[in-house]
């Protein structure tokens, strides 16, 4: 058996590719669904219920989506230029504690900035811890040859222990009775609602506009060029004048910075400090995410609307029906997995022989 590349794909092919990738995905989710001895159709219909069918379905899911999409957009900037950057999830955690440091312990008795000047500092100050973090690996692999999946995995963990110390040091909040947590924003910093009595808030937007804005920078500029050049076949870009180096190294720096941003808009968005279970996994989940829209920013935005609403909807279904959560896993990794090979065989043609 082999691969051989279709010289133009059909019509039929690229229909038929996302349905053939959904209906996998249900089957295997259904077989789930029976193992558990529950009914497939009223399960499904709870899971759809619970992150899609109300206003507060749809506010819990748009606000589990807010971060995602962030941490979508930087993984999807970064697997453009080949650089596979494993490490949203500590880039997230460095951003949010650049946020409270920033708008959190910042002035003191007769000092202090109006929230009109601190909030774009402290949103700055994030962006930039993001992006200084990954700027070290991605040196690293463009000078050393030193594989940026292990060096953005490992400083996850040195991340995460980093925060942990300064949540139980000079960071922690006084007033918290010794929970390890740091100290809370000031007041004037938090992101608005944009829907009352629900926790949707404008960080919403955002990462909207981010999208927005990355969509245009890689498709309508000369850098979003290079850097599709670079992750396309850095060889050959080298060769028409591409520097890669110096383009995988602004593509690290904006995807540290969009992760970044991620954790300092949960910070301003949702909880107002940091903690060390304020994130869910959601700089992995981001990887996931950029895959599901095919490393395209715009489709960042529904593939993280889809998995937000399948962990909601699951938690949802949990409780009514006794499936077990963790069958939200089973459905985003079986789409991811479906979208990939249907992807795959919609641009080749397998041959027998």
């Amino acid at each position: 058996m082999r691969l051989e590349k279709r010289t133009a794909v059909p019509t039929a092919a690229l229909v038929a590719a996302p349905v053939g990738a959904a209906a996998f995905t249900l089957l295997v989710s259904a077989l789930l669904v029976l193992w558990a001895g529950k009914p497939v159709g009223p399960t499904y219909a709870l899971l759809l219920q619970g992150g899609f069918g109300s206003l507060f379905a749809w506010s819990e899911t748009l606000t589990r989506a807010t971060p995602l999409i962030l941490t979508g957009l930087a993984a999807a900037v970064a697997f453009r230029a080949r650089l596979f950057n494993i490490g949203a999830e500590g880039q997230l955690y460095a951003g949010a504690l650049a946020a409270v440091a920033v708008g959190g312990l910042h002035g003191g008795e007769g000092f202090a900035l109006s929230p009109w000047l601190l909030f774009p500092l402290m949103m700055a100050a994030a962006a930039l811890a993001g992006a200084l973090l990954l700027l070290g690996p991605a040196l690293m692999k463009t000078r050393l040859g030193v594989d940026e999946v292990v060096t953005t995995l490992l400083l996850n963990f040195i991340v995460l222990l980093a925060v942990s110390a300064l949540l139980d040091g000079p960071m922690k909040d006084p007033t918290a009775l010794g929970w390890p947590q740091s100290v809370a924003l000031q007041e004037g910093l938090e992101l608005s609602r944009l829907v009352q009595g629900t926790r949707v808030h404008t960080g919403l937007l955002w990462g909207m506009a981010l999208a927005g804005l990355l969509w245009l920078l890689l498709e309508r500029t000369v850098w979003g060029f290079a850097i599709r050049a670079t992750g396309a076949n850095a060889r050959a870009a080298a060769f028409a004048g591409v520097s890669t180096t110096r383009t995988m190294v602004l593509a690290a720096m904006l995807s540290g910075a969009l992760a970044g941003l991620a954790g300092a808009i949960e910070v301003a968005g949702r909880t107002g400090y940091v903690t060390l279970d304020m994130s869910p996994g959601y700089g992995y989940a981001g990887i996931v995410i950029a895959m599901l829209a095919g490393l395209h920013p715009l489709g960042v935005l529904a593939a993280a609307v889809f998995v937000a609403g399948v962990q909601v909807g699951a938690d949802s279904m949990s409780r009514a029906a006794g499936v077990p959560t963790y069958i939200a896993d089973v459905i985003v990794a079986a789409s991811l997995i479906a979208v990939l090979v249907a992807g795959l065989l919609a641009r080749y043609r397998v041959r027998w022989r």
